[in-house]
């Protein structure tokens, strides 16, 4: 039998930006016990990995100032803007990122990207038969693209040296479709 739901007895707004929101709840729990809860509501975001052919991959790396690092190699993500089909924000990221539009994007998978306090759901896509175009990207991102060869990226995450889960999630993915 599922564990019992908890009930929001109230919730108020802390803080929000345009890309997120944080709240504090007051909770009741199953047994009846209330509890304050902090969830951050950052919504959808899209992440694809770029195929230039079978064996090469599009990357991207930028400083992430969370973790004050600037040399880890992603796929291009972002968020999805409101309103905004889940396809056509991976392709907008695509082209905003590193430049190319793909012509298919096959989904690999959704996902929660933290299961606890972080409201945000993850689409994550392949994409193929690229055409180059000119990057535009948001006013703060300030990127470095690479090709590298699939399996070298597939490396790079099974090392841990790729870490962002969206990456990794896909490229294990990508992995496991090449390998049927």
């Amino acid at each position: 039998m599922p564990p019992k739901p908890w009930k929001t007895l109230s919730s108020r707004e802390i803080y929000k930006n345009p890309w997120t929101r944080v709240r504090e709840d007051i909770a009741e729990m199953p047994n009846g016990k209330t509890t304050i809860y902090g969830v951050i509501e950052c919504g959808q975001c899209v992440g694809v990995l770029p195929f230039l052919d079978d064996d090469h991959v599009v990357m991207v790396r930028q400083y992430r100032y969370v973790f004050e690092e600037n040399h880890r190699w992603e796929m291009p993500t972002g968020g999805v803007k409101s309103g905004e089909a889940l396809e056509a924000a991976a392709c907008r990221e695509l082209r905003e990122e590193v430049g190319y539009d793909a012509a298919e994007l096959q989904h690999v998978s959704t996902y929660f990207t933290s299961k606890s306090i972080v409201q945000e759901i993850g689409h994550l896509y392949l994409g193929r038969r690229l055409a180059q175009v000119e990057a535009v990207p948001d006013d703060t991102e300030f990127l470095e693209v690479a090709i590298f060869p699939f399996e070298q990226v597939l490396q790079m995450v099974l090392d841990s040296e790729i870490r962002d889960s969206m990456t990794v999630i896909t490229v294990l993915h990508a992995a496991r479709l090449r390998d049927q």
